[in-house]
């Protein structure tokens, strides 16, 4: 018996990295989500989860955030950096998945 040759074709990469960029797109939204809860309860595991999304998405959003700075007051000030962020990675995310694609 021959063993089974399973190839990875350009789409099945394309959808991989599709969904990279897809998942860094939600966990940026799930940092939105957090920036408007103002205290957590005291809970290890979901300590664990909002470090995750923090130390995953505010080296990215950093970027954005020096030459962009919060508008507003300072108590309700919009930070815009979540969304140039995102609109840039689905410009990124369509590039790149359409070169792989070919």
């Amino acid at each position: 018996m021959a063993p089974a040759v399973s190839a990875i074709g350009r789409g099945d990469l394309a959808a991989y990295v599709s969904a990279l960029f897809t998942v860094y797109i939600i966990l940026i939204f799930i940092r939105i989500i957090l920036s408007w809860i103002p205290r957590l309860p005291d809970n290890r595991a979901l300590g664990a989860v909002v470090a995750f999304v923090r130390d995953t998405t505010d080296p990215y959003l950093n970027m954005f955030r020096r030459m962009l700075p919060p508008v507003g007051g300072s108590g309700l000030a919009l930070d815009l950096s979540p969304i140039i962020g995102v609109i840039l990675l689905l410009i990124a995310q369509a590039v790149v998945v359409g070169v792989v694609r070919g």
